[in-house]
């Protein structure tokens, strides 16, 4: 093992846009910085996930930085880009911000030990290399984990899998070079986001296509098209005021939800706001809606009334609409991740395309030839598409060994539910902040926003701590305790809490059924982040 002899002020484990922001904000502060990223390339889940029709659901200029310099020289090409224009704008925020003298790539951060006597972080780096993998230790003050909220693949543990003898990959495992999907039978497990952008993208090329779906994906239309030269020279002349809007909704986006109540509309005042909000495309529908559509039941029954009614006469065959989209919502509308879909429903009108509803027939086993199912059919594939999620949220930061003060390990210390204070920091773990992680607003809120917004908190946190000579930060175990409840009390208002979801961990068996975001919205976030700095970093011990 290696020693990096060199010690920095804070090592940043990941490059999305968390670890990039990071790592340029913290630069300009004045700190010796450095990012270690398993990958080969800038832009964390933009790098791995190059599955078939990887795309964004966040629409432009809102999923990007927001500091003008990097807008000035770039323009967008679609409303929503996808992977490959993702990753050129990483490669381009990398030549503007000149990112790469302090990243090292291909290292994987594998442990990160609190060292009592010199009060820094020694971090073991696993880093492949042409002859095979080296491991080095390099210590720093304090340790930014940017790992992102989807960067532990989740797998279910199918019976027979071994037995498979043609090709399997989840999707965020899918090799860089692609798969020759053509002429193929392809099998997809899983209609989150990923799943429902693989079957629309892949259909016209397979020979046949068969999805097993376990919850129907309330999805939306996408409402794609092309931005155009003067469109972008248009978002850049507005740019200041976008951002500002931006940084004042709930979510981050350029829209919030309705003021009024769907409970007190009329039946036609409803129907309008429902049309206008379905065709505009993308997530409106969802998080422009009333706003008790997301609390009261009732409310919730007419959307899910609304977007039934749209996607049913979409697809032609009534059996296979009641699978996608059931007349008796399986729960409640909203309360799972809404997906954008560009011609997803209309797959399922071709002879060569299949549903099969394992709620209700089950995967019994893989086989050689396929996946067999409790009816006894075997379906014959060449090709098995594992979209089948991530131990999201707090899965991507456990997957490091993080042992603090007392050797204790992070993974241990929330094995029976997440304990941060502001879902930055965790008591016994000092020095340590999270970024886009648990308790956090997270997948409530779009990546580059809830980048910035915990960076400048982090960024003066360093910077006061520095100013005042101080040598580490940790939450009291009451602020944490205090912050636990009340994230856990927000999740439980409104609907969410009563469905299982990756938001609450249920995906995963074994893990804790509790709210993994903070669910208030960036505004009230906020607020109770700078609450703590402003009064002498409340919550905190210093020293």
């Amino acid at each position: 093992m290696g020693l990096d002899t060199k010690e920095y002020d804070a090592i940043i484990i990941g490059g999305g846009f968390g670890g990039v922001y990071h790592l340029h904000h913290l630069r300009k502060l004045g700190f010796n910085v450095h990012m270690f990223e398993a990958g080969s390339q800038l832009g964390g889940v933009w790098y791995w996930n190059c599955y078939p029709g990887a795309r964004v659901d966040t629409e432009c200029p809102v999923y990007q930085f927001s500091d003008s310099g990097l807008f000035k020289d770039w323009k967008w090409t679609e409303r929503y880009p996808g992977r490959d224009e993702l990753r050129r704008y990483f490669d381009h925020v990398d030549k503007i911000w000149d990112l790469k003298k302090d990243i090292s790539f291909n290292s994987r951060v594998t442990a990160a030990h609190w060292n009592k006597e010199s009060s820094q972080w020694d971090v073991t780096v696993a880093q492949n290399q042409i002859g095979g993998t080296t491991e080095l230790v390099a210590r720093s003050k304090s340790i930014l984990c940017c790992t992102g909220f989807a960067s532990k693949p989740y797998t279910p543990p199918f019976a027979g899998m071994e037995k498979f003898q043609g090709i399997k990959y989840h999707t965020s495992e899918w090799p860089q070079e692609g798969v020759d999907l053509k002429g193929k039978r392809v099998g997809v497990i899983g209609t989150g986001a990923s799943g429902v952008q693989v079957v629309q993208t892949v259909m016209p090329e397979v020979k046949e296509l068969t999805v097993f779906q376990r919850t129907p994906n309330y999805a939306l239309p996408m409402g794609q098209y092309k931005i155009t030269d003067e469109r972008n020279q248009e978002f850049k002349k507005n740019y200041p005021e976008l951002v500002a809007k931006i940084r004042s909704t709930f979510a981050g986006f350029l829209y919030d939800f309705d003021s009024g109540e769907c409970l007190k509309a009329t039946e036609e005042e409803r129907r309008e706001l429902y049309e206008r909000l379905y065709t505009t495309g993308g997530l409106h529908f969802w998080l422009g809606t009333y706003q008790d559509v997301l609390k009261n039941k009732e409310a919730n029954d007419t959307a899910y009334k609304f977007w039934r009614e749209k996607t049913i006469a979409r697809i032609n065959d009534p059996a296979t609409a009641e699978i996608l989209a059931p007349k008796v919502a399986p729960h409640p509308y909203g309360t799972k991740r809404v997906s954008l879909e560009q011609n997803y429903f209309e797959v399922f009108n071709k002879d060569n395309a299949h549903v099969v509803d394992v709620k209700k027939n089950p995967i019994e086993t893989f086989t050689a030839n396929g996946i067999r199912t409790a009816d006894g059919k075997e379906h014959e594939l060449d090709v098995v598409v594992l979209a089948t999620g991530f131990d999201s949220i707090s899965g991507g930061i456990t997957l490091i060994d993080i042992r603090g003060e007392d050797g204790t390990s992070l993974k241990d210390k929330w094995a029976q539910g997440v304990w941060t204070y502001l879902g930055m920091t965790s008591v016994g773990f000092p020095n340590m902040f999270m970024v886009y992680g648990p308790q956090a607003p997270t997948a409530f809120a779009t990546g580059p926003c809830s980048a910035e917004t915990q960076g400048e908190w982090i960024g003066q946190c360093l910077s006061h701590m520095r100013d005042q000579k101080l040598t580490t930060i940790k939450p009291t175990e009451e602020a944490e305790a205090e912050w636990r409840t009340h994230v856990n009390d927000v999740g439980k208002q409104g609907l969410f809490s009563d469905t299982e979801s990756w938001y609450f961990g249920t995906n995963i068996p074994g893990k804790p059924k509790e709210a993994l975001n903070y669910m208030a919205g960036m505004q009230m976030y906020k607020q109770k982040c700078w609450e703590s700095a402003n009064n002498g970093y409340r919550g905190f011990i210093m020293a």
